[in-house]
């Protein structure tokens, strides 16, 4: 049997961490915004593009379902899809780049989709901190993007990441969570302030850290996190004379009653109350949890973590708000602390 023509210009890329229904559907887009469908032009049926792109039907049926609920397609029972509406209306196309996808990053991701609505289509990868993979990812086609958006974290210090980033036509770029001193011009940025930041939730909770002995941050040596944080952690312990300490690995950490840890890795607060809990110590009164970036289960357990986390939420939304204004303003993001029974 023939092919449907339309499938020359459709693409799933099984790299990305944009859903594959979304990746059909926005290619569906493309090729109507190209012309290359004409209006009342009949799809290809969903066995057929399931077939074609070896997914199931479930999905290939959701991004019909997805682009009919956007009033693009229609259909006929018995008939299936066709195109209903080529005037699109989209306005833009993002790269989105993080280094990861952890609960807090999906609250970035999910405010900055929804902010954006159908005004803009997002091709979205993963890059898990490879500066390697990362650099790949930007010699695609940067032409077709009208914004590529960073979450610049990486495992080791590269020298060339600014190069790489500069590389890239600053009406485009957009920082996400930090930036990075090497680049250079105007660009958009939506970014934390990590020095000051955890010198300030610190002040706030420095009555209660009183009642512990060592201040400690457990900050693995080979790791993402902006070293600003250290440094704002050094600098607390020595202006306010408490006992401060670094904690490269807690997996080998001696925990003593008198002890709070600030804690920056989710992997490592397992680890941490799991060693605290085996030692028979109440989290709370013999040791302080301090834990970065808020989520909805730190509210739960052991009846509360204290926080120290920028609003996710509104780091998503004001990206979103630079991309529908193509603005190049830099805005630093508020932080908090939420003060619960772990400290």
């Amino acid at each position: 049997m023939k092919q449907h023509p339309i499938f020359k210009y459709l693409f799933i890329d099984d790299f990305s961490a944009t859903p594959k229904y979304y990746q059909l559907a926005n290619s569906i887009i493309k090729a109507i915004a190209d012309e290359k469908v004409q209006m009342d032009d009949v799809l290809p049926s969903i066995n057929e593009v399931s077939y074609v792109f070896e997914i199931s039907r479930d999905t290939a049926e959701k991004a019909y379902k997805y682009l009919k609920g956007l009033g693009v397609l229609g259909s006929v029972p018995g008939k299936g899809y066709y195109v209903k509406n080529v005037d699109l209306g989209r306005q833009f196309k993002i790269l989105l780049l993080f280094n990861k996808l952890s609960e807090h990053k999906k609250i970035i991701y999910d405010s900055f989709a929804s902010k954006l609505g159908e005004q803009a289509s997002i091709d979205f990868y993963i890059y898990n901190s490879d500066f390697g993979l990362f650099r790949k990812l930007l010699t695609q086609k940067l032409e077709e993007y009208t914004h590529v958006v960073i979450l610049p974290h990486f495992r080791e210090r590269w020298d060339n990441v600014d190069e790489v980033i500069n590389a890239i036509p600053k009406e485009k770029l957009i920082l996400l969570d930090k930036k990075l001193k090497g680049v250079t011009g105007e660009y958009g940025a939506v970014y934390e302030n990590f020095q000051k930041d955890i010198y300030e939730a610190l002040e706030q909770a420095r009555d209660k850290l009183q009642k512990y002995q060592t201040v400690k941050i457990i900050f693995p040596e080979y790791s993402y996190y902006p070293e600003e944080i250290f440094l704002g952690f050094q600098q607390f312990c020595q202006n306010y004379a408490f006992s401060g300490k670094v904690v490269r690995d807690i997996a080998t950490e001696n925990i003593q009653p008198g002890d709070v840890y600030i804690n920056l890795r989710e992997n490592d607060l397992v680890v941490l109350i799991e060693k605290i809990i085996s030692l028979g110590l109440v989290i709370g009164k013999d040791v302080g949890i301090i834990s970065y970036n808020e989520t909805p289960l730190k509210k739960l357990i052991l009846n509360g973590l204290t926080t120290i986390s920028t609003d996710f939420r509104i780091m998503g939304e004001m990206a979103a708000k630079l991309v529908l204004e193509n603005s190049k303003e830099q805005i630093e993001v508020p932080f908090y602390i939420t003060m619960r029974q772990s400290l």
